[in-house]
């Protein structure tokens, strides 16, 4: 009988041992999943700027831009404000005006794009300071 217990104590620790390294190595080798950001176009009590008005991201996220209140409202990278160029800036946003709470934008910033700040602005907006940032981290 201490045999038959000895045996199943040994295996029982083996097995743990080896559920313990299994498990670990599958969750570093789980792949990174991307994360979708949410930014406001206009805060909840009515000022003209985004919320938050700066996010980081990693390659693969996406951020998505919600008319929250006083619309009209769009998302202008700033060509001379952002690690990329001219085609990049117009590429990545997004000119057509929202009017309506709920209407949406969202841009991925991927693999390929240049880390670093991201500003944009919101065109009707600008001059009352309605701007943003994304910050791309690699």
């Amino acid at each position: 009988m201490k045999l038959v217990a000895r045996v199943v104590r040994r295996f029982g620790i083996t097995f743990l041992a080896m559920a313990l390294v299994v498990g670990s190595l599958l969750a570093v080798a789980a792949p990174a999943h991307a994360s979708n950001v949410e930014v406001k176009m206009g805060s909840d009590a009515g000022l003209l700027v985004f919320e938050p008005a700066t996010v980081t991201v990693q390659p693969g996220d996406s951020v998505t831009w919600v008319n929250n209140k006083m619309a009209p409202h769009n998302v202008i990278f700033d060509a001379s404000g952002i690690p990329g160029d001219k085609d990049l800036a117009t590429k990545i946003s997004h000119d057509a005006l929202t009017f309506a709470p709920g209407e949406s934008y969202s841009t991925t910033f991927t693999e390929d794009m240049p880390a670093g700040t991201y500003n944009y602005y919101c065109a009707p907006h600008r001059g009352a300071g309605m701007v943003g940032k994304v910050i791309l981290e690699k």
